[in-house]
Parts: structure tokens; sequence; C-alpha cells
């Protein structure tokens, strides 16, 4: 890790600092305008009536009945000014004023086409749930997961064919990559569909999954730079003034629900960006959370299939203190308080570990 020379490194801070406040900006003027037209055409969020193993989630329904109708798909908002913020850089970068365009084909082109692709499959599912079409209101989880694998693995071969990816670093101090060859391309496929419905788990109470996504996205825009990545830890830093907009409205009581088309895309977003930065096993840690409501789900699936009993009285775990009681804003507060210590650890550990590589 070569340290760049005082003039260098405020150019680089200002251009990311500066990138993710003219997100948050973007983002927060166009948000009233957002809302709008949600309203107006009725984009408003429907209650799924069946959980994931096929029964009434009659549970899950008293908990959050109130919420039926409240606009959703608030992920296009987070989307559309990330995209708005790459494509200025680029005409910016084109007029020759500045040369530092985020539409790069080395760090940002595949974050960027994982958030467009994950979106649209995201935006589908959210727009069959307002309408009320589908079984489960909205795609089944069979048809996401299938979607999923599919772009997972066309990712995972570019990754490992094209950009010869083909080791995972381990994040103690003495510890070389471990070569795994071919199998470099089921561990990419299995963190990029573990990650992107980790987030989409977890984006169940106002605030919880943005919170939380805002801290994943600046850890790792903070391990991109160490990489020597400006334009994927600026691009990190447009996501996370993005989401702080919608953060900003989405505190309880939300005005909005960022959807399939902002967990799905963001998640699945998150996963490509640890595996962009050799960074993968230092993403469990930064992200816990989404890690333990992902488990909380697996675990209850698994015991209600074998042994025919409930493990949590609701999964994912958030609803399941929910339930028990805990206000929704201490939950979230809670699990953000984790968050940001296990995000903090994790920073500083793959930090180690790149200086230690180099």
């Amino acid at each position: 890790m070569a340290f760049p020379s005082l003039q260098v490194a405020i150019a680089n801070f200002s251009l990311i600092f500066g990138s993710g406040i003219f997100a948050f900006l973007i983002a927060l003027l166009l948000t009233p305008w957002f809302t709008r037209q949600l309203i107006k055409f009725k984009i408003g969020k429907q209650i799924r009536l069946n959980a994931m193993s096929g029964e009434t989630s009659t549970l899950f329904t008293a908990l959050h009945s109130k919420k039926s109708g409240t606009p959703t798909m608030g992920g296009l908002l987070i989307l559309g000014t990330v995209f708005i913020v790459v494509i200025f850089s680029r005409i910016v970068s084109a007029s020759g004023y500045f040369d530092r365009s985020l539409l790069n084909r080395k760090e940002t082109w595949i974050p960027l086409f994982t958030l467009a692709t994950c979106g649209i499959l995201g935006a589908v599912d959210d727009y069959l749930n307002i309408r009320g079409i589908g079984k489960t209101k909205g795609l089944s989880a069979r048809l996401k997961m299938l979607w999923l694998i599919i772009f997972a693995g066309a990712g995972a071969y570019w990754f490992y064919f094209k950009l010869g990816f083909s080791s995972i670093s381990i994040p103690i101090p003495g510890f070389l990559p471990i070569e795994i060859g071919i199998w470099y391309i089921p561990v990419f496929i299995f963190i990029i569909i573990a990650t992107a419905n980790a987030v989409n788990f977890t984006d169940g109470l106002d605030g919880l999954a943005s919170g939380l996504l805002i801290l994943a996205f600046g850890s790792f825009g903070i391990l991109a730079y160490a990489r020597g990545m400006l334009l994927l830890a600026t691009l990190c830093a447009v996501i996370s003034g993005a989401l702080l907009a919608f953060l900003w409205f989405n505190i309880p009581p939300a005005r909005f629900y960022m959807g399939d088309a902002g967990s799905l895309a963001l998640g699945a977003t998150l996963g490509v960006i640890a595996m962009l930065t050799d960074q993968a096993l230092i993403l469990p840690i930064v992200g816990i959370v989404f890690v333990v409501e992902a488990l909380s789900v697996i675990i209850q699936l698994f015991s209600k299939k074998f042994f025919h009993r409930k493990v949590f009285a609701i999964a994912p775990l958030h609803h399941h203190f929910e339930h028990k009681g805990w206000a929704e804003f201490t939950i979230v507060m809670r699990f953000w308080i984790i968050g940001g210590l296990f995000t903090a650890f994790g920073t500083i550990l793959g930090l180690i570990n790149i200086i230690n590589a180099n």
C-alpha cells in the first residue's frame, strides 16, 4: 500500500467525499417528486400473505398490516441517483474539464452492471407484489433464486476466465492467499447469492437495511481505496450518499420503502465489490447482521421442514424481536450498533491484510 503525496491525497479525498455529498443532495432533492410519483401511480406495498415455506404468515400480517399501501420501490431512487452521478462524471470527463469518469471498465463496470440487472429483477418482483400478481404477491423464491444463479454464474465466469481471479485472501496476518482454482466459480456464486438474499431478508424494518448498507459500502470504499482502486472507492461513496438521503426519509415512520429493487441490487453489488477488492472473507464480518438475519431464516426453514417446529416465533430475526415486544426503532438502533462495531473491526482487519500483502 503506497501512500500518495499530500496534494494527491487531498484531490482523491475531494473526489470521494464530493461525489458522496453530490449523490446525497441529488437524492434528497429528488425524493419529494419521486414520492409524489409513487403515490400518483399507486405504487404501494402489499403485505405478502404466505411465508417462504408456503403456509399463511399470520404473525407477519399482524405485525405489518399497518404498513400496507406505503409507497415502495424506493430502491429505484437510490439506483437512479447513482447512475445520474456516474453519467454526470462521464459528461464532465468527456468535456476535458475533469478526467475522473466513474464509468471505468477496470473498476466500476461490473458493479454498475450488477446494480442495474439485479435492480430490474427486484423492480419486477416489487411491481408484481404491488399488483397482487402471483401466489405470493410477487416472484416466487425459486424463480428469483434461478435468476440470481444465472447472473452470479455469468459473473463467476468473467472473474475467473477473463479477470484471472482464482484465490481467496485470508484476513489474518502471516497467512497467504489460498489458491482455489476452478472452485473460485462456486465460491463466487455462493457469495453473490448469499449477500443479495441476506440484505433482502434484512430489509424488513424502517431504516434497518439502509443504515447497515451505508456502513458496509463505507467500509469497502475504504478497502478499495487502500488497494489503489480510487474510482471504485468513489462509487462506494456515491452509493452511500444516495443511501443516506434515502435513510433521511426512511427512518420511522418511513415515507417509502426500499423494496427488492433496492435490497437485491445493493446486496448483490456489495458482494461483487467484495470479490473485486479480494476481501470476500471480510464481507461476513462487516455484514454480520446480514449474516445472522439470513441464518435465522435458514434455521427456521430447516427446523420446520425436518422437525416440524419453529426455532423463532417468526423469521428473520428482527421480526422475532418485534413479536417479543421490542419497539421497531429499538431493534434498528441495536442492530446498527452491532453492525457498526463489526464494520470497524472488519475494516481494520482488511486494511492490515492489504498492508501486509504489499
